[in-house]
């Protein structure tokens, strides 16, 4: 039963965007698809996607491949709470709801220290691109390269990847009130790892919120001015 309402599947399958090729869709990254998405996912703080959305959109008018999925977590939620969300844009559709972490520098049941200094063992905010899959030392994972100079984009360095983890259940919340923390890698259920890894990879964005007013003040993609983004982290995917 717990496992029903994670293979979320909105049935909001949108019939006259079924037709438009993907290269249509970046004037889609609007209000018209906010609603959907909301009605798809009416636990996720309209702000939130909104925010996620508006974001999407200057990296896609900045040079960033429209993508075909979108990943949102919301690091305001507690770690008890399925907080991470991920859209099938071209459908309309939520393909997934789960729990996810934060680094254990980043807080205990809620995040609210956040960091792109290597070795901090703190979550990271903003705006990331997911790259390639790999085998790791926790086995089936994904690479994120940060969008956002100065707040995420040490995200490769660091080792910031998304990744399985044994601490991240249902159990460790009916246990311990909370699920377990990382090293600041956004880790996830094992039983859904490969099913996020193979939505995500080859360049799907993935949106991390946090009602940081400094950052919500100053991110280029927030406020969409081109010159402040650094073009050398705005990769294409190929």
């Amino acid at each position: 039963m717990k496992k029903m309402r994670r293979l979320l599947s909105a049935g909001l399958l949108l019939a006259f965007w079924a037709w438009l090729p993907l290269s249509s869709f970046g004037a889609s990254l609007d209000d018209d698809l906010l609603g959907r998405l909301s009605a798809a996912a009416p636990k996720l703080d309209t702000k939130v996607l909104r925010t996620a959305i508006s974001a999407s959109r200057c990296a896609v008018s900045s040079g960033v491949q429209m993508p075909e999925r979108l990943a949102v977590i919301d690091f305001s939620l507690p770690s008890s709470q399925e907080r991470l969300w991920i859209f099938d844009l071209e459908k309309g559709e939520l393909l997934l709801r789960d729990l996810v972490a934060h680094g254990k520098n980043s807080g205990n049941f809620k995040s609210t220290a956040f960091s792109n200094v290597e070795g901090s063992y703190q979550s990271s905010i903003g705006l990331f691109q997911a790259r390639e899959s790999y085998y790791g030392k926790h086995g089936y994972s994904l690479r994120l390269d940060g969008l956002e100079p100065g707040i995420n984009d040490l995200a490769r360095q660091r080792a910031i990847v998304i990744h399985g983890a044994d601490y991240v259940n249902d159990d460790w919340v009916s246990k311990y009130g909370r699920i377990g923390r990382s090293h600041g890698c956004p880790a996830v259920d094992n039983q859904i790892i490969k099913r996020v890894v193979d939505n995500l990879k080859g360049g799907q964005l993935v949106f991390k919120y946090y009602p940081d007013q400094e950052w919500l003040h100053s991110s280029g993609f927030l406020k969409c001015d081109n010159r402040t983004l650094a073009g050398k982290n705005l990769k294409k995917s190929g």
